[in-house]
């Protein structure tokens, strides 16, 4: 059946009205008069804005889009079941003895090569894999021809083999959970509702899934959003490894939660398409050594090639999409009841263009009840995320744009056996759902999920807290290591002085131009052409109240402080030339010095620079926003 256009001309029963905030700005409002009419106080510290997924200053932007269509291309020859080589009965029947020759796609040298195993000819039907991913030549008696690479997981029994020895799987008191989170590039929480509604909707009111209301970005982009998760630190936290920077190099012995896993006899897996921009392979020098048990990036390094041979969004006859998916499910029948920590992150539909998510939304809600149809769920703690919300769209541009991009989603199911077993885990995750969260957090959740009957931890002096502990309602911004650029639950007020909007826009300027002097012969000066706006920071009156927790879980605030701001924070949005490139900046006022700072982490591009920085984009990828080639292609 084809959906109207989304939750917004048809609200499903899940959007309950409570979580649609119906106030709406007049047509005149600046930032800060749409910011304080979509925020609902409650006495909380930080408070995030209750956002419309339908609002119309984005909806605007939401179009139709026809679903995955692969039906014009001959069936596929071959397809993979539970680790095994299998030949179509569709294609034996048309065409006869078939006849196939396997090529095995292993990993090269580090994160952009790929080697050939030796050649199995013939392969015949049944066999079992001896890789992972495979390219496969097939010929029929009349010579009619098949070419296409495949995915699945093949048999390793050194993996089979790594829980031999630890507790029992199914120890009444203390069961092992598989882990599996899987996420979308670019989709902020409202983007979710928008593009996902069915399989929302199954996740919400068959599975039981809790949404994070109050989950908050740390960082710009989605090493910044997933360096925390999986690491528990920030990219400066950790030793260089940006391309580009002397000194520095691979990111191998970062202290991967996958890792963690691994000791405690878990297989790990990990797919993430889109290999040309991968997470920490395209300002950063990847990885040296695979990182986890089984990983996909040899596939994609091999297969986004080929997309130009076939169908748009297919692999043969088969959706680009359904084959990612099908690889976890693989994991499941191959692995069964051996522990697994999986993450899967899909970019390919909504990295570009959001909207594209919707082709997914059938076939996902299809994946999780498949997952729930078979028992997997029965032991898996599943996650779903998002990394970030759009960053570089027309909707970006618009209020809510700037504040969904700080709020993706993140939502987690937990298996009724651990709701039976830890009911003040699940208590606790529950009343954390409005509150201040972070990708810190979900670091510390992965690791309690290892030591559910452990001693608490003290997260006194640590930014990251476990949800299945209360999270302070008197927690700030400051303290769960959000920077102001970041902070969803600030107010703005928007600023209407002259002279105030010209410093700030030559504060940004110059330090635009600082990043890229000592390449000014590749990259040309910028300048500030156009201010389209000027914000400043207004705390919530709560934070400027907030003296101190009156208990001991920081659950009851005292409201009698009164604090002075000794720095102020503006934000500008402005516009530069050569390039028509598109900036929002987060500039520091110290009132007692008069200095105006600005640093990387608190500027965003919000539009696509495109080939624009191509003399540079190699060899310093961290500095394409803000460069625009002299010297242009064509």
């Amino acid at each position: 059946m084809t959906f109207k256009k989304l939750v917004c001309f048809r609200r499903p029963n899940f959007l309950k009205k409570k979580h649609i905030h119906q106030k709406h700005a007049g047509p005149g409002a600046g930032y800060g008069d749409v910011h304080m009419s979509i925020l609902e106080q409650d006495g909380q510290i930080c408070v995030h804005p209750k956002l419309d997924p339908c609002d119309a200053s984005v909806i605007k932007y939401d179009t139709l889009v026809p679903p995955v269509n692969c039906s014009g291309a001959e069936e596929n020859w071959i397809y993979v079941e539970n680790g095994t080589f299998r030949i179509s009965r569709n294609a034996r029947l048309k065409y006869g003895a078939i006849t196939c020759e396997y090529a095995p796609m292993l990993r090269g040298r580090g994160d952009f090569a790929v080697r050939h195993g030796e050649h199995i000819k013939p392969m015949a039907d049944g066999t079992p894999l001896v890789s992972d991913f495979f390219k496969v030549a097939c010929i029929s008696p009349s010579g009619k021809r098949y070419h296409n690479i495949h995915a699945g997981i093949a048999y390793n029994e050194t993996l089979h083999q790594r829980y031999q020895g630890a507790p029992p799987r199914d120890t009444i008191q203390h069961p092992v959970y598989d882990v599996f989170m899987f996420g979308f590039d670019s989709t902020s929480r409202m983007a979710w509702l928008r593009n996902l509604p069915k399989s929302r909707e199954y996740f919400l009111s068959h599975l039981g899934g809790i949404e994070l209301e109050g989950y908050n970005i740390v960082g710009d982009g989605t090493v910044q959003a997933l360096l925390p998760i999986l690491t528990g630190n920030t990219e400066h936290d950790l030793h260089p490894a940006r391309r580009g920077v002397p000194g520095s190099r691979e990111v191998d012995d970062f202290p991967w939660i996958w890792n963690t896993y691994k000791e405690a006899g878990y297989v790990t897996a990990w797919a993430e398409d889109m290999s040309h921009i991968g997470t920490f392979q395209l300002r950063l020098h990847g990885f040296k050594e695979q990182p986890t048990d089984h990983s996909m990036r040899t596939y994609f390094l091999l297969s986004e090639p080929m997309h130009r041979k076939f169908l748009p969004w297919c692999i043969g006859s088969e959706a680009r999409h359904q084959r990612f998916l099908q690889w976890f499910r693989d994991m499941y029948s191959m692995y069964g009841r051996k522990p697994k920590f999986m993450f899967g992150f899909h970019s390919e539909f909504s990295h570009n263009n959001i909207t594209e998510l919707k082709k997914m939304d059938v076939d996902f809600k299809n994946f999780l009840r498949f997952l729930y149809a078979n028992g997997h769920l029965d032991n898996t703690i599943l996650i779903l995320m998002g990394d970030h919300g759009a960053r570089v769209s027309e909707l970006r541009n618009t209020t809510q744009g700037k504040l969904e991009e700080r709020m993706p989603y993140f939502a987690f199911m937990l298996p009724s056996s651990f709701q039976r077993l830890y009911p003040e885990a699940v208590q606790n995750i529950r009343q954390n759902v409005k509150r201040l969260t972070t990708p810190f957090d979900i670091h510390e959740t992965f690791h309690q999920i290892l030591n559910m009957t452990g001693p608490a931890v003290d997260h006194s002096m640590k930014r990251g807290i476990s949800l299945f502990r209360p999270v302070p309602t008197s927690r700030t911004c400051a303290e769960a290591g959000v920077e102001p650029h970041w902070c969803a639950c600030l107010q703005w007020t928007d600023v209407q002085n002259v002279s105030v909007s010209l410093r700030l826009s030559r504060v940004a300027e110059e330090f635009i131009n600082s990043l890229t002097k000592d390449l000014r012969s590749s990259c040309a000066e910028l300048k500030v052409t156009q201010v389209t706006q000027v914000s400043r920071v207004q705390p919530n009156v709560n934070v400027m109240r907030f003296k101190k927790s009156q208990d001991l879980h920081g659950d009851v605030p005292d409201f009698s402080d009164s604090t002075d701001l000794e720095s102020e924070f503006y934000q500008i949005s402005f516009q530069t030339a050569p390039g028509a490139g598109r900036f929002e900046a987060t500039i520091r006022h110290s009132k007692s010095t008069n200095k105006w700072t600005l640093s990387e982490s608190d500027i965003s591009r919000t539009n696509l620079y495109g080939s624009d920085p191509d003399c540079i984009a190699n060899t310093f990828p961290n500095l394409r926003p803000y460069c625009y080639c002299i010297k242009q292609t064509l």
